[in-house]
């Protein structure tokens, strides 16, 4: 029809995951990934995805992360001990529970989910990799030192 628009499809895949880490595995070492991974079972170590991917990460109730996740795209509602980074969109639903730091650019929490750490809104995509774990684009000040820095305009640091 005229003056119409054609819809442009979701970039990210909303219900299509390649990978399922299932109730009963148990994955000890770093997990690399694109696409979609699902995981209902345990992961011990960093789950990471392909640097310049639209990966989605889901973490079910039932499944448990130790470790760093680092993906444009997380949903979770397990466990996760271990900080976040979500570049483009951060979802947690009412069962999550996550220790550790939560770095992100949209986030949508549900009620009875729980962090146990630092929220940290991040404009700019987290870089990937360093050589030990992923760095954020801003590190979270103590409540002194945004004291500090209103007091002082912004300009301390």
């Amino acid at each position: 029809m005229l003056g119409k628009k054609k819809q442009q499809k979701p970039k990210r895949p909303a219900g299509h995951f390649d990978t399922l880490v299932s109730s009963r595995t148990i994955v000890e070492g770093d997990v690399k990934f694109s696409g979609g991974l699902h995981v209902d079972g345990r992961v011990k170590g960093k789950v990471v995805a392909e640097e310049g991917s639209d990966a989605v990460l889901r973490l079910s109730e039932v499944g448990e992360i130790t470790g760093d996740i680092v993906a444009p795209h997380v949903i979770i509602n397990g466990t996760v001990n271990g900080d976040v980074y979500a570049s483009n969109h951060l979802e947690l639903a009412e069962k999550a529970a996550i220790n550790g730091n939560v770095y992100y650019n949209l986030i949508e929490m549900a009620m009875g989910a729980t962090v146990n750490g630092n929220l940290v809104h991040q404009r700019e995509p987290v870089g990937l990799l360093t050589k030990d774990r992923p760095e954020p684009v801003a590190e979270a000040r103590s409540d002194e030192e945004l004291e500090e820095a209103v007091a002082d305009g912004g300009k301390s640091e």
